[in-house]
């Protein structure tokens, strides 16, 4: 009896096991998992901007036609200019605003003019390096000679920032009313009233969380072959995320750029829909160097605290993290799936969106806890 006992407890642990694996494989299969999902995701996974980082993007004047590179001369001159105005902002109430915004015009013609008087060949050195070094160990020092040019800690770029400061705030005797001629043409109301709102905030991170997008992003889903079988092109993932960016460029008319390896051929489909991108970070393998690589183009081009992201729905959360921690706050625009989930009922179509449900899911865990140990330093 007691040999019966076990073989009755035997089927019934078996039965209840199968019972639950068929319940999950139901729900898998469901639209209600990758919904459970993806609104875990949303609710768990941080996105607060990384204030240290968001100091080369916050108040930015974000230009695709200019690349300001980290450590040059215009470089260090923006950044001097935008603590010049974060001072001016908490100790005066923005009153000399529009007089530092002259000056800064000045001081980047002078800048100019000066790298033009360089002889031809040389080039504008901010950090010297030892010429005794090896290739090998130049290369090991690169990803701490960018960090040191991006937070200003070395030594030369804080001399030369603190000159371009004085520049910026000596002298402020002349009329008001001409000052405020002078700078109209690089300062709108708009920006004045901006920068006035961060008089009354002590956390300035609220502020670039409600400014305006300053470009929209957008991450590559993948490539595929064309009908041919030779010519590659844009994936499906891909194709929606672009026609997605289509409605959002009618609607804001703002700079596009393209990340991911997929760049060249994203800006070969907007180009044959008429919308020219001409920003492209075509170097990043995965989601961390995408955020990583976008931010540091960004940042060459006058800085975009906050920009408009497209990508799909489970994507989008552990992408709007990687982004933050690279110092740029997201507006967060969704593009539709290759496949559509039914109402309520179980289908293959469902299981695709659980399936990359899944895959964001523990990518984002690994994110979280252990980071992304393929993610390059710089491109």
């Amino acid at each position: 009896m007691e040999k019966k006992h076990k073989m009755v407890r035997a089927v019934q642990i078996a039965t209840t096991i199968f019972v639950l694996i068929g319940l999950l494989t139901l729900f898998i299969y469901s639209p209600f998992y990758s919904k459970t999902v993806i609104y875990l995701l949303n609710k768990f996974i941080p996105v607060e901007v990384n204030e240290v980082a968001a100091k080369s993007q916050r108040l930015g004047s974000f230009n695709d036609n200019e690349t300001l590179e980290p450590g040059s001369n215009l470089w260090i001159a923006r950044q001097a200019y935008l603590k010049t105005l974060e001072d001016d902002i908490q100790n005066n109430n923005s009153k000399n605003i529009a007089y530092i915004q002259m000056r800064y015009k000045d001081l980047i013609n002078m800048i100019k003019d000066e790298n033009l008087k360089k002889t031809k060949g040389q080039e504008d050195v901010i950090i010297p390096m030892n010429t005794e070094k090896t290739a090998s160990e130049v290369q090991v020092d690169s990803a701490k000679i960018l960090k040191e040019l991006l937070t200003l800690n070395h030594s030369e770029n804080n001399a030369l920032m603190e000159q371009y400061k004085d520049f910026l705030i000596q002298n402020n005797t002349e009329d008001d009313s001409e000052i405020v001629n002078s700078a109209s043409e690089i300062i709108n109301l708009e920006d004045l009233q901006e920068l006035n709102e961060l008089v009354t905030k002590n956390d300035t991170s609220q502020a670039v969380a409600k400014s305006k997008p300053y470009a929209i992003v957008v991450l590559g889903g993948g490539l595929t072959l064309d009908k041919n079988g030779k010519d590659i092109v844009v994936n499906s993932y891909t194709k929606l995320r672009l026609e997605k960016t289509l409605e959002i460029e009618k609607q804001y008319k703002l700079p596009i750029v393209l990340s991911g390896v997929e760049a060249p051929y994203m800006q070969k489909w907007l180009k044959n829909h008429n919308v020219d991108a001409k920003l492209l970070e075509d170097r990043s393998m995965n989601t961390c160097e995408n955020s990583r690589f976008s931010s540091l183009l960004l940042q060459k081009k006058g800085g975009a605290p906050t920009v408009i992201l497209v990508t799909d729905q489970y994507h989008m959360p552990r992408t709007r993290r990687l982004f933050a921690l690279n110092g740029i706050e997201t507006i967060p625009v969704e593009a539709p799936m290759p496949t559509i989930l039914t109402t309520w009922r179980p289908s293959s179509q469902n299981y695709d969106h659980s399936r990359r449900a899944n895959y964001e899911a523990l990518a984002s865990i690994r994110d979280v806890f252990f980071g992304s140990s393929d993610c390059r330093e710089i491109p």
